[in-house]
């Protein structure tokens, strides 16, 4: 039976997860939850994930959600995959470990907070929130701190001093690309001081490029309707019924 992914790729984790499957030939059915049609908390979805979240996996009668957890279990459940990307060595899977526990209760929220309280809050009818935005841009600068001068203080290419990507890299680099929604001056803003965290997301595209541009295409289209959706504001206003149109139709 086929591996089937529950996601939709405006979901950070969902991304990771599909880029992972990707890039080690895994064959899996993408089966789309659509989060701006709430998909996600219907009874249907929460007999695949009860936490009623995205990604989820289903192979055979088995049942896994929390992307994480999920990567771990395609690297050590499918053959082919590459030691690099969860190595057999305890102590580097460990300190993968320590990346992965550290990430969602540090750098995730960052991103989710700025882009919430900016890019959706007129698409869904809400005022801009400049004061959470501002706690979300500090909460993303420790982060981008703490990554620079912990995991990319070696010379590697990637997290953990690796000259090859693991499932860590995978996982926090698509939580970063979220930014790609913002304007250009505030993504340039908030990324320029960090300059070891912008070489390694470009050492991760390259890595696993032409999946990772196909992935994250998603949130170019959204971010480019935005854009000509702003130019045409005189006709709508920011934040007016087209706009909520077209960025929930994505976002």
């Amino acid at each position: 039976m086929k591996l089937k992914v529950y996601a939709d790729r405006m979901s950070q984790p969902a991304r990771a997860v599909i880029l992972f499957l990707k890039l080690n030939g895994i064959n899996y059915e993408e089966v789309r939850v659509d989060i701006a049609k709430h998909q996600h908390l219907t009874p249907e979805y929460a007999e695949i994930n009860p936490m009623k979240q995205l990604p989820a996996i289903v192979d055979g009668r088995f049942k896994l959600f929390e992307s994480h957890a999920i990567l771990i279990y395609l690297a050590c459940s499918f053959p082919g995959v590459a030691d690099h990307w969860y190595p057999a060595d305890v102590f580097k899977r460990s300190k993968i470990h320590s990346v992965l526990d550290w990430h969602h209760s540090n750098l995730r929220p960052g991103p989710v907070t700025i882009v919430r309280n900016t890019v959706l809050a007129p698409a869904l009818g809400r005022p801009f929130n400049p004061e959470a935005a501002a706690e979300g841009e500090k909460f993303l600068s420790a982060s981008l701190s703490k990554i620079e001068s912990i995991w990319l203080k070696d010379n590697g290419r990637f997290l953990l001093g690796g000259n090859q990507p693991s499932i860590a890299d995978l996982s926090l680099v698509c939580d970063i690309m979220q930014l790609e929604l913002l304007d250009e001056s505030d993504r340039d803003r908030l990324l320029d001081p960090y300059k070891k965290v912008q070489q390694w997301i470009e050492n991760t595209r390259n890595a696993t490029n032409p999946h990772f541009d196909e992935v994250h295409k998603i949130l170019m289209k959204a971010k480019e309707k935005r854009h000509n959706q702003r130019l045409n504001g005189a006709n709508n206003g920011w934040g007016g019924p087209e706009m909520k149109k077209t960025l929930l139709s994505k976002i």
